[in-house]
């Protein structure tokens, strides 16, 4: 699948993986995904998101996603720019980036409980901001951040080999497994691509990807007015300015 990623595309996976290095997520997940879709909107429409881009985890030069090969392959070039960083930006979204991070920070910090579970787990009498309280008075700030990841349950992210398991304390996994979440945007951008008629799997497919789904994403953007019908009308305009 991925030697159809287009140059866009691949930068946002690896990204995606840089940005639950930083957060120290255990998993890359919906969030990470959206945030490096985000860091399009910065650099992404005028050739990528750094010079950095081949580093990788352990500090080599080469680059691995989720089912590619190292270093493989040439990915597709981005002859029309980046396309979800145009569509962000005209849906307002570069410019409330800042909320959008608070809004996933809190997602995360409750265990991957979005504020649409939060308002409904409200209309049944249960406060999760207090329970949330408790568990961290009790174990620390941050306790549930990763609870809400969901490890995909292949051999390869299965417990028991080192790629997977929880990091020792003090030290950090070399690789980062995708969570199933994640790993069904990615396979949804395809079946996206496909039903498109396009040839590539552009970063415009990500975005549509995320959004098309109920997922952490999907509400995030929707609370800021970033809808997978939004995204579809902003394309097809893009399309028609040529």
């Amino acid at each position: 699948m991925f030697e159809r990623f287009t140059t866009s595309a691949r930068e946002v996976v690896r990204g995606a993986v840089r940005h639950a290095e930083d957060t120290g997520a255990d998993t890359v997940g919906e969030a990470e995904l959206l945030l490096a879709l985000l860091d399009r909107t910065d650099s992404g429409r005028t050739g990528g998101i750094g010079a950095d881009s081949g580093r990788t985890e352990d500090g080599g030069s080469h680059t691995e996603v989720p089912g590619g090969r190292k270093g493989g392959g040439r990915a597709r070039s981005d002859r029309k720019g980046s396309p979800a960083a145009e569509v962000l930006t005209d849906l307002g979204a570069y410019g409330r980036r800042a909320s959008i991070e608070r809004a996933l920070a809190e997602v995360r910090r409750r265990g991957g409980i979005t504020g649409a579970d939060v308002e409904a787990l409200a209309g049944l009498g249960v406060d999760v901001d207090e329970i949330v309280a408790r568990v961290e008075e009790a174990h620390g700030v941050g306790a549930l951040a990763t609870a809400g990841s969901t490890p995909d349950s292949t051999p390869d992210s299965a417990p028991g080999p080192a790629s997977a398991r929880a990091p020792r304390r003090g030290r950090r996994p070399l690789r980062r497994p995708f969570s199933r979440e994640a790993k069904s945007v990615l396979e949804r951008s395809l079946r996206i691509a496909l039903a498109r008629g396009d040839k590539h799997i552009g970063d415009e497919h990500l975005l549509l990807a995320l959004t098309a789904r109920p997922g952490v994403a999907a509400h995030v953007l929707a609370d800021h007015d970033v809808t997978y019908i939004q995204v579809e009308r902003a394309l097809a305009a893009r399309a028609t300015k040529g």
